[in-house]
């Protein structure tokens, strides 16, 4: 296995995708919802490219239609673009057949955009078992939707996986995020809110101590999270806690994550799945 990998990932969907939300903002209202992604997008291609990282965008299928030129600004700036489904909709809320149009839907989106799509994260972590198996049947070559924190009631589970990526027994690679281990307790460390609610300082540190143990970190963050000029959902406390907090600072601890561990192997996903098949 390849040793000493960072893998930047980034889920796009805009605020009123996310499914914090989906209890206050219906699908229908989508299309009246102010487009925001795009230009935080455009800054976050804009730090990579000040660090020299390359990336894999997860991007939905829905926002790909109505902004094709998204998906064409992430391919051009030599950045890998993969699938996070069409609309957000888990993975678990759809039957076999629906779950298999969305990830073939998505991909053929995508793809006549001029990418090739290897890769899919389904929303809010929701793998399974049955997922891995389209996944293979639609052509894709790797997931990266296993999040090993159990505490969190939307995350799927596949029996018996740990945090290390391994081939599943549908022949594809799963690609986890990475989380802290403690003796048996699994702590969250992957990005998203915890990256926001955590000292930049504490975070450092436990990237290095998994990747000291581990080998790779796999982060993921959301274009939304740089964005602290978004509109407000009168959301519960609780939800607009967990999605409004420290959104001001998450581009400087972006930063500083970055000039954290410059000096280390960033691979785009697909980069990774190339070396692992190698040997590498």
């Amino acid at each position: 296995m390849p040793q000493g990998v960072i893998l930047i990932t980034i889920d796009v969907e805009d605020w009123f995708q996310v499914e914090n939300f989906k209890p206050y903002i219906s699908y229908e209202e989508w299309p009246s919802c102010e487009l925001r992604v795009h230009s935080n997008v455009r800054e976050i291609l804009s730090l990579l490219a000040n660090f020299g990282v390359k990336a894999t965008f997860f991007v939905l299928g829905w926002l790909a239609e109505r902004l094709p030129e998204l998906v064409v600004d992430i391919h051009r700036a030599g950045h890998e673009v993969a699938s996070h489904g069409f609309d957000h909709r888990l993975t678990f809320d759809l039957s076999s057949q629906a779950l298999e149009k969305d990830l073939h839907r998505t991909k053929t989106i995508l793809e006549s955009l001029g990418v090739e799509v290897r890769g899919y994260r389904a929303p809010s972590f929701t793998v399974s078992r049955e997922l891995l198996k389209l996944l293979r049947k639609t052509g894709h070559l790797y997931d990266s939707s296993l999040n090993t924190f159990r505490l969190h009631g939307r995350y799927g589970y596949l029996e018996g996986a740990s945090d290390l990526p391994f081939k599943t027994t549908a022949g594809i690679l799963e690609i986890p995020v990475s989380n802290l281990s403690w003796g048996k307790w699994v702590v969250p460390w992957g990005g998203g809110a915890y990256f926001r609610l955590l000292p930049t300082s504490v975070f450092i540190k436990g990237v290095r101590r998994i990747l000291k143990n581990r080998g790779l970190y796999v982060f993921y963050f959301h274009p939304w999270e740089i964005d602290p000029n978004q509109p407000r959902v009168p959301a519960s406390w609780g939800r607009r806690f967990r999605h409004y907090h420290n959104l001001a600072a998450t581009k400087q601890k972006l930063k500083d994550f970055l000039a954290a561990f410059s000096g280390e192997r960033f691979l785009t996903c697909s980069q990774y799945l190339e070396l692992v098949e190698k040997g590498g």
